[in-house]
């Protein structure tokens, strides 16, 4: 197992160059591929350059890149738009997409005493590591699975092997990965790089993917102050050791500890990743840890649209509502429909502020019945965003027209926030 390339620090401002010179590395010391498949990550991790090495890779592999399938998990395909701006320079007869309810193989089970041992007893069911079935059967020499390593909800710090057995997974697998990580708590999860759900996948890939030719293509993003990004890092490798490594570099990078908590925050939802809550409430996510006991949070998502991104999921959503989390597991007991589709269930919990404060969504096409429907307070997006103007806001403290403090964060999919007492 080996790490090919590893390229990072808090100040480094990695350039083109300096992806290309690790993509060219990894390609002279592991070999040429014949013939390679790309895994980069969906539009909702646009600021990952994810797109731009995909397009590297093909630059420098030609004829040799033959499928490139975004990690779409549970989202909506791309629309050509979309594919259009994240991959410019990459023919669209290459792009597969992936379809998580139906075009996926089990590779095998994490056993249940596994599972149990690494979530302390909470969940102990057999975990099924499932992909795309392109990944075992395409006959690719190199499959190269390209993100960002970033604090997540789920799986403490995202990408790595979670792009392969979330991002190309199938139903059973995503929906028990995610369930069996709110059970066992996000507070508890977020900005960690060895979480339960981070064990067990590791525990997948040693066992069901030896003869699978994975490497890992990982950055390691921040943002300056003005909200324009910046690489801070770049791993290349096959190993855990390479993930550990970004990780650690990403914790640095993309987690805030505010000096105090803020009463009100406000998080802008950029029209151009953010459609649905489902990716939005990262807003929420990301900002739990930061917010003083009834505060309030307000979410200006211009061209939010819809709860969730899949139907079944959206149509939970608006049954269910989000809710405090023992609500969610009782509601998982008694209603079949939720324990059929427990990734829902999960987003129930995370998009729950457990009545410890407020949320304010302005939403650009949901109505304020939608929005109240599912427990969170309407905003009307309009008059919120001239009082808080994202155009003129940087990340930070700031003091509104009525001589409220408020905390802004221009893209909250990018960090982690948390106050003193609760790191």
């Amino acid at each position: 197992m080996t790490t090919y390339f590893a390229r990072g620090s808090e100040t480094a401002e990695l350039s083109t160059a300096d992806l290309r010179e690790g993509l060219e590395k990894l390609f002279t010391d592991r070999g040429r591929p014949s013939k390679a498949l790309a895994i980069p990550p969906d539009y909702s991790r646009l600021p990952s350059r994810a797109g731009e090495i995909t397009c590297l890779c093909h630059e420098l592999l030609g004829d040799a890149m033959v499928d490139v399938m975004p990690a779409l998990g549970t989202h909506k395909p791309m629309s050509p738009e979309q594919l259009a701006h994240m991959f410019p320079s990459l023919p669209t007869d290459l792009i597969r997409e992936h379809n998580w309810r139906n075009d996926v193989v089990t590779l095998g089970d994490v056993d249940a005493d596994f599972v149990s041992q690494a979530t302390e007893g909470i969940y102990s069911e057999p975990w099924p590591a499932q992909v795309n079935r392109l990944l075992l059967e395409g006959g690719h020499d190199m499959i190269l699975s390209i993100g960002q390593v970033v604090p997540h909800e789920v799986i403490g710090m995202a990408n790595y092997n979670k792009n392969i057995f979330v991002g190309t997974g199938g139903v059973k697998g995503i929906n028990e990965s995610h369930f069996l990580s709110a059970a066992y708590g996000m507070e508890r999860t977020m900005g960690r790089a060895d979480t339960p759900l981070r064990k067990i996948l590791n525990r997948a890939q040693d066992l069901f993917c030896k003869e699978m030719p994975l490497v890992y293509i990982l950055t390691v993003i921040g943002q300056q102050p003005d909200g324009s990004l910046v690489t801070r890092g770049l791993y290349i490798g096959d190993d855990h050791d390479t993930f550990f490594e970004a990780a650690e570099l990403a914790l640095k990078v993309n987690f805030t500890v505010l000096e105090r908590a803020p009463k009100k925050m406000v998080c802008y939802l950029d029209p151009s990743e953010f459609h649905s809550t489902w990716i939005g409430n990262k807003s929420i996510y990301r900002t739990r840890l930061a917010i003083e006991d009834e505060g309030e949070l307000i979410v200006l998502g211009p061209a939010v649209r819809m709860f969730g991104e899949d139907e079944a999921i959206d149509g939970l959503i608006r049954k269910y509502g989000y809710q405090p989390s023992a609500r969610v597991m009782e509601l998982v007991q008694q209603n079949e429909d939720l324990r059929n589709n427990l990734s829902a269930a999960a987003h129930l919990i995370h998009g729950s502020s457990e009545n410890r404060f407020s949320v304010t969504y302005a939403p650009g096409e949901l109505s304020q019945q939608e929005i109240e429907s599912v427990g969170y307070n309407y905003g009307d997006v309009k008059s919120l965003m001239e009082k808080y103007p994202p155009e003129k806001l940087n990340d930070g403290w700031h003091t509104d027209s009525d001589g409220e403090e408020f905390y802004f964060i221009k893209n909250p999919a990018l960090g982690l926030w948390a106050s003193p007492g609760r790191v």
